[in-house]
């Protein structure tokens, strides 16, 4: 079998643990996440990881990702450098790899420091009784105007996918799930449908609009209307799919 990879400088001293990623993550039974991709809190050498093994792909996908396209170990790595070299915080990443069989791309496997958090996004979001909601949500709105001042457009940026951190009674936040991102001008529209997939009520889509206006200086009631519209999309089509599996 043969491989490629990929190992941040500063962890020069984990090549080991990179190459020998499937026993380690065979061996281990800390998993924090289990779907299509599987996640494992991994310890090394007195560094915490968090690993995250890829779902091998169909056929077709295993010679796309061998010959045309980045696997999303590679572009979860690429994507967290180029995060981290902005100022913007991710998980600091350690590295990838891919293993390939008769020229055909298997596994892959990301590997970052783990981060450590109080919650995720979506606690704020759904407990309307949780203390502070309204500056956490507002000190988010901020973060994320910045990933997009600094051209960063999140593609699965659901409410799981932000970390949240308590320190010296500020807030700080750190965005996961990484590989499907664009690197791009972002306008008023396109920054407000990325709040779309936290599914937001009434109450939160007015906060968060009006919020982020505040940033992009402009007026507040433009930006309701976008995310409203915004919301309003994803929804009906979320509806759409649930009816058309129904009938099958």
């Amino acid at each position: 079998m043969n491989f490629k990879f990929e190992l941040n400088e500063q962890y020069k001293n984990t090549k080991d643990f990179l190459l020998n990623i499937k026993k380690y993550f065979q061996e281990n039974s800390n998993t924090i996440h289990k779907a299509r991709n599987e996640l494992k809190v991994i310890t090394y050498k007195d560094v915490q990881t968090v690993v995250k093994a890829f779902r091998i792909p169909n056929k077709v996908n295993q010679i796309v990702y061998a010959y045309i396209r980045d696997s999303k170990a590679k572009k979860s790595y690429q994507n967290a450098v180029k995060l981290r070299s902005l100022g913007l915080n991710t998980p600091e990443p350690i590295g990838y790899i891919e293993f390939y069989r008769n020229f055909l791309f298997k596994e892959s496997f990301f590997i970052a420091k783990k981060y450590e958090y109080d919650f995720t996004i979506r606690e704020p979001l759904r407990n309307k009784e949780l203390e502070n909601r309204e500056e956490i949500i507002k000190k988010f709105v901020e973060f994320t105007f910045n990933l997009h001042k600094n051209n960063v457009y999140h593609k699965d940026f659901s409410a799981g996918n932000t970390l949240v951190s308590i320190k010296d009674e500020s807030y700080n936040f750190s965005v996961v799930d990484i590989n499907r991102m664009e690197f791009k001008a972002i306008d008023l529209e396109t920054g407000l449908d990325n709040f779309a997939k936290l599914w937001l009520d009434e109450d939160d889509i007015i906060l968060i609009a009006t919020t982020y206006a505040s940033f992009a200086n402009v007026e507040k009631d433009t930006a309701i209307d976008i995310l409203k519209k915004c919301d309003k999309k994803l929804k009906d089509f979320v509806e759409f799919k649930r009816k058309i599996r129904g009938k099958k």
